[in-house]
């Protein structure tokens, strides 16, 4: 069992959980604004495998699907830490940035690539979708 914990900068906001499924990046609007650079990383986690301490703030906005994605930042320090889509429920995506064990997240996709930022491009031994593809078209995340 792969276990991992993290927490934001100020440590106010701090989370442990286990068996990750897998993630990527994003290079989505909404991401990129959200990170503060050019992508967000995921980390893909069961919400039953997850739990935190401490105060989280969300911020709900509507995805290009018409989904609802909250995301939970600790209101102390601003740092983001998970985040949550209507259209999946029983998921959580963990910040990668915010992990104590950088090595333990996986990427295994990129999507949104079309919007990707000249100063930071995706990865090519990843495999990239321009927008959002359908779940029947991404990858296995399992790891």
């Amino acid at each position: 069992m792969t276990t991992f914990s993290g927490g934001c900068l100020c440590g106010n906001v701090k989370y442990t959980g286990y068996d990750p499924q897998g993630g990527g990046f994003c290079y989505c609007d909404d991401c990129r604004r959200s990170s503060g650079t050019g992508h967000c990383s995921h980390m893909i986690v069961a919400e039953a495998c997850f739990s935190s301490d401490g105060e989280l703030r969300f911020y709900e906005a509507p995805a290009d699907s018409g989904n609802i994605v909250s995301r939970g930042f600790c209101p102390n320090c601003g740092s983001p830490i998970v985040s949550r889509n209507s259209g999946m429920p029983g998921v959580v995506y963990v910040r990668a940035s915010s992990l104590d064990q950088t090595e333990v997240f996986e990427p295994a996709v990129t999507v949104y690539t079309s919007r990707a930022p000249a100063w930071d491009q995706p990865q090519d031994s990843l495999p990239g979708f321009p927008e959002m593809p359908p779940p029947s078209d991404m990858p296995d995340l399992e790891t």
